[in-house]
């Protein structure tokens, strides 16, 4: 078809966008506006944007496409890209591929032509779906089918038209359910002595906010001032009392709030236990390793002489068995009881989650409390979109990998589809966490709106990352100011201290709210501006922190003596005042705040301190005229640079508090700003608490929470994992185990069979070697593992069957393979990725011949390469280069995984720059799949390969086309082979459906490369059956898995059984020929036989023989040790469907 004649071609649009702002996209558009295609970009592919797949445009004679661009914000149109149209001569070959090149805001396009035989609905390329890969795995120099019809396949569909238009933004609606998950439930509970409970809302919560949703509220109860079911009596159950939970539950009703009803001993070792002993330090970046009760005398230490006599009864509690045995993060070595007890209380919350959910709801947890939470809901809910929000925050990967539950908290919250924080620098903790511990990738991916979001990368899902300051609700804290109580202790305490500027804290007595550095900075300027002494008073008050032990004693004690020595010398000027955290609640709070004229936080690690934010609510009115004439200093705030409200309050004073000098002069600031600056730190300091409140903050949350991309559909995920292990995998849940009888069924009636076999971690285990290792066996000083003797008999065994072609598809040098696989004859194989075959040949041992698939080329890139590597390898720690005869490796497995990271995208734009003059691929992969930058010859892939040996597997075969083929499996390498023969079998099943008039098939998994695969269709029957499975259940293009290497031993030995069954009763033999079968059935694959003639009458008839006589001990081999039993059932099926079978079976 020429040019001029009407046909369809296939367009990609890709657009460079250097000019886009935040939060917005780009869609294409015609000319009459009637459909607008969103555009996609990846942090590899950034700035430019290109359609998801080719489209299908339509050509005639002179004709030509005009369209533009659309900018969206946030989901909506924003603008056009130019009021004029672009203007695309459609001078197009029909059937063929094309790229059209524009950048954004300017009218020229270059298009670019690939040249193609024949429409398919994809471009033809084995890419990899990692976002990490920056170069193509292609079929290079594989066949494109050719002018030649194909007789009986059905031919690809034609792709949908230009029709799509753009995502709706997400909107949160009345009929929208949402169930809201904390520790406690934001009430307060009261009993009368009548025995009558009541309920009030806790403003204190952050969560007790009304909203239009329909918000069930679900987190034990408060009561008796005790957090958690603590009340009187020694009964497990105290708390509120077990015959009258139904009362309580009657009264929580109406707040649609769901109690969950956990033992007092199990919560109290959750609560105290493991969340405040274990949890809460890590969190804040506190690692106490060793027991609060050791102690070195360092003063005695550097005071003693050289010769006094060393005395090691000073140092001995330091021995290894104590710090082994001793109490590790406070938790008193009680780590197994503390853990059972945290998941105990997750469990009690996942029993009443899942009676309260309804299809469609949203879950949204709060808290570090509830960190393993998603975990056992997804198991049981995985179509649930399930967020959760932690409110403290998150520590650097060096503190919380001292974690020994380290991975299972990660896990828990990557179970989740959302994961919040307060600040963007507790999110990046929390990615790198991900990154070094799990080797997870993150980065900007599409949401459901259309737009993209940070999300991590996990086992084919994207769990997305929110960083969203909270707020607080002015009219919430305006109603409290205005209470007469509220005024008469604002006046009590302006009154008490009249004439002063009035300076308030409010800090738990915890070592990390920085109280001690508050006070050398107070002391520090009052010796440097003694005339201000006695103009000012800092009222203190201290929250009681019992349960941080240890650690409240010290900083009370301290805080009680720095006070005293302060006032001694300058009376009256410190007010400390320590309470419980049940006598400061919200009304004494705001009363304390309107009063004070300048606030301080001192915090040295903070999570959500929402006081400045009262604070500047409290102060809003000396904005107005009459607040400016009321001749008070007021509405300043001091906050500490670690706090987290600091980033949004700008209007604030910030200070180091570890620098005594900046808090002093924090203090002198404050007292002498000018009235213009004030006004103008309170006013920007106001903008945000009256942009941002509590409702906002949670709705922007819940918006990002139900624009997640998540099929709606449980059968779209499936689960694998234990326990704590379980993970929520992305992928069908139809994903299943590999049916051996089907497997055996197809392999028993087909006459040319292929078995594509990988070898490292398909059938062969990988060793766990560590970074030495690792090293050593690279550099070739350390012997790799070997085949055990029974796979190399089940290989011989499967090899003498001359239906079978075996190859064994790996990515090791040839060498390497001969060495260890040679002496089994009519094994085929193929080394590194393809790129060396040696095709199945009688011989064993010596020299095998093998056969080059890419043509010989000039070599002089490698050391070209090689020299860039080295200067790489130098300086990034724990990488080295690995050679092989047609690769050149630099791997970074064993670096740092930030910086191997960083220096790997670095390496590999440098490699692009220098050897774009080579038929070279440049292959980037990412830590999770062994972190390295490769450099080989173009085309060569395992999937290559495959297509390959399918086309040629008539030069050692007579037995027709092929209609038989197993593929397997287990690590990315593979994914390129999985993957096209997976399509190449799915070209018979359509074939033979297209033949019987059927319904065709569903659309293959969107994760999968869809490749032309149709230059086969001369090599293989429609009736062919082809078998994928990757070993591990995990996201891959195979149809199934097996579960590990012994499981692949399993179902190879049972194809064995089978040619050794079929072998027995295929023609007529003679007794001479049973025995000598007999004497060469291998050790281990034949079961027992033993038959006496006599009792078998039938069995001489059909052999028309006379009276034999067989000696049972040649038959008498040991049995196999391992038989699945879906393969023994499949055998008993056999038995019984054929006549006469029992006798040798």
């Amino acid at each position: 078809m020429t040019s001029n004649e009407e046909g369809i071609a296939r367009v990609t649009f890709r657009v460079r966008c250097d000019s886009l702002g935040h939060g917005e996209s780009v869609y294409l558009a015609r000319e009459d506006d009637s459909s607008r295609i969103p555009l996609y970009t990846t942090s590899t592919t950034y700035p430019n944007h290109t359609t998801r797949t080719p489209l299908s445009i339509v050509i005639s004679k002179g004709s030509s496409l005009r369209y533009r661009y659309a900018i969206y914000r946030c989901g909506e149109f924003n603008r056009w890209e130019s009021e004029s149209l672009r203007d695309l001569p459609l001078s197009f070959v029909a059937g063929e591929l094309y790229t059209v090149n524009d950048i954004l805001g300017e009218k020229e396009s270059e298009v670019d032509h690939i040249r193609v035989k024949k429409t398919f609905s994809s471009v033809a390329t084995l890419a990899r779906s990692n976002a990490n890969s920056s170069a193509s795995l292609g079929l290079g120099n594989a066949e494109v089918g050719g002018s030649k019809k194909k007789v009986g396949f059905a031919p690809v569909p034609p792709a949908p038209r230009l029709s799509s238009p753009p995502k709706q933004a997400v909107h949160l609606t009345s009929s929208d359910g949402l169930i809201v998950v904390s520790a406690f439930l934001p009430v307060h509970l009261t009993r009368s002595d009548e025995g009558e409970w009541t309920a009030d809302w806790d403003y204190e919560a952050l969560l007790s906010m009304q909203t239009h949703l329909r918000v069930t509220r679900v987190g034990t109860v408060k009561w008796r001032g005790w957090h958690g079911n603590v009340g009187g009596g020694k009964s497990d159950e105290s708390g509120v009392p077990v015959d009258e939970r139904h009362k309580v539950e009657a009264v929580l009703r109406p707040f649609n709030c769901v109690p969950v009803w956990v033992p007092t001993t199990i919560f109290g070792e959750m609560y105290n236990g493991f969340c405040k002993g274990v949890l809460w330090p890590i969190l804040h970046n506190v690692a106490n390793v060793y027991s609060s009760s050791t102690r070195i005398n360092t003063e005695s230490k550097s005071t003693a002489k050289a010769s006094e006599p060393y005395d090691e009864s000073e140092y001995a509690e330091y021995s290894m068995d104590d710090v082994a045995q001793g109490p590790i993060h406070g938790d008193g070595g009680r780590e197994a009881e503390l853990w059972a007890s945290f998941t105990a209380v997750n469990r009690y919350f996942t029993d009443v989650i899942i009676q309260c959910f309804n299809e469609g709801d949203l879950i949204w947890i709060h808290g570090f409390h509830l960190m393993i939470l998603p975990s056992f809901l997804t198991r049981r809910i995985s179509m649930a979109k399930i967020g959760i929000f932690l409110h403290t925050p998150f520590p650097s990967s060096e503190i919380f990998r001292t974690l020994w539950c380290r991975e299972d908290l990660l896990r828990g919250m990557l179970n989740a589809d959302q994961v919040g924080f307060h600040l963007f620098e507790y999110a990046r903790h929390f990615l790198t966490c991900c990154r070094r511990l799990l080797g997870l990738n993150h980065g900007m991916y599409p949401d459901s709106s259309g737009g993209h979001n940070l999300a991590i990368d996990t086992n084919g899902r994207h769990v997305s990352v929110t960083s969203i300051h909270a707020g607080v609700e002015p009219p919430v804290l305006h109603q409290v100011l205005d209470h007469s109580s509220t005024v008469d202790r604002v006046n009590s305490i302006r009154n008490q201290f009249q004439g002063k500027i009035i300076f308030a804290a409010v800090d738990r007595l915890e070592s990390l709210k920085g109280i001690p550095l508050k006070l050398l900075g107070l002391e520090r300027f009052l010796q440097r501006c003694p005339e201000w002494a006695g103009k000012i008073v800092v009222i203190q008050v201290g929250i009681s922190a019992f349960e941080r032990g240890d650690d409240y004693t010290k900083t009370r004690n301290e805080v009680l003596s720095m006070v005293e020595n302060i006032n001694n010398r300058w009376p009256g000027t410190v007010q400390f005042q320590e309470c419980a955290e049940s006598e400061m609640r919200l009304q004494q709070r705001m009363a304390l705040l309107r009063a004070a004229d300048i606030v301080m936080v001192t915090t040295i690690r903070d999570g959500l301190n929402l006081i400045p934010l009262e604070f500047t609510v409290a102060h809003l009115d000396a904005l107005s005229e009459h607040g400016r004439n009321d001749g008070r200093k007021r509405g300043l705030c001091i906050l500490s640079e670690f706090s987290s409200c600091t980033r949004v309050m700008r209007g604030a004073l910030h200070v180091n508090p570890w620098k005594i000098s900046e808090i002093a002069t924090a203090f002198y600031q404050a007292v002498t700003m000018s009235e213009d600056e004030r006004m103008r730190r309170i006013s920007i300091a106001s903008e945000f608490v009256t942009r941002v409140t509590t409702q906002r903050w949670a709705l922007a949350v819940m918006l990002d929470l139900k624009g997640v991309q998540k099929n709606e559909d449980a059968g779209k995920y499936a689960g694998a994992g234990l326990g704590l292990g379980f993970r929520l995998l992305g992928m069908d849940n139809k994903f299943n185990s590999l049916d051996a009888n089907a497997v055996a069924r197809a392999y028993r009636g087909a006459k040319s069979r292929l078995i594509l076999l990988d070898y490292g971690g398909t059938i062969l285990a990988n060793d766990n070697m560590d970074a030495l290792s690792r090293f050593q066996f690279v550099k070739k000083s350390r012997a790799p593992s070997v085949p055990t003797e029974s796979l190399i008999a089940t290989l011989k065994e499967l090899c003498s069957d001359h239906r079978n072609i075996v190859f064994v598809v790996s990515g090791k040098e040839r060498h390497s393979l001969t060495k260890t696989l040679c002496h089994i004859p009519n094994l085929g194989l193929a080394a590194e990725h393809g790129m060396f075959v040696s095709w199945p040949t009688p011989k064993i041992g010596g020299k095998r011949r093998w056969e080059t698939l890419v043509p010989d080329q000039d070599r002089s890139w490698r050391s070209i390469a090689i020299s860039i590597m080295e200067v790489y390898t130098s300086r990034t720690h724990g990488s080295y280069i690995e050679e092989t005869e047609m690769k050149v490796l630099w791997q970074y497995r064993d670096a740092d995984p930030e910086f191997g990271y960083l220096q790997s995208r670095e390496l590999e734009d440098h490699l692009c720059n220098v050897l774009g003059g080579f038929e070279l691929d440049i292959l980037h992969g990412g830590v999770e799949e062994g972190g390295f930058v490769e450099v080989r010859p173009k085309g060569v892939n395992k999937g290559f390969v495959s297509l390959h040996i399918v086309k040629h597997l008539e030069k050692i075969t007579d037995k027709g086309k092929l209609d038989f083929a197993l593929v397997l499996g287990d690590d990315h390498c593979d994914e390129p082979m999985l993957s096209v023969m997976r399509q190449v079998g799915r070209r018979a099943t359509e074939a033979r459906i297209a033949k019987k008039g059927g319904q065709p098939l569903a659309p293959l998994p969107a994760t999968i490369a869809q490749v032309d695969v149709s230059s086969v269709d001369d090599y293989i029957s429609t009736n062919m059956q082809c078998f994928t499975a990757t070993v591990g259940k995990k996201p891959s293009a195979a149809a199934n898995y097996l579960n590990d290497v012994e499981d692949v031993h399993e179902l190879l030995e049972s194809l064995c059984k089978v040619t050794t069954r079929e072998t027995v009763h295929n023609g007529f033999y003679s007794v001479v020929d049973l025995k000598s079968m007999a004497e060469s059935a291998s050790p281990g694959l034949l079961s027992p036989i033993n038959f006496e003639p006599s009792e078998n009458r039938s069995l001489i008839r059909t052999l028309s023989a006379g009276t034999f006589k067989i000696d049972h001990s040649e038959f008498d081999k040991p049995a196999p040790t391992r038989i699945s039993n879906n393969l023994t059932e499949f055998l008993g099926t056999m038995e019984e469907e054929e006549d006469e079978d029992d006798m040798f079976f």
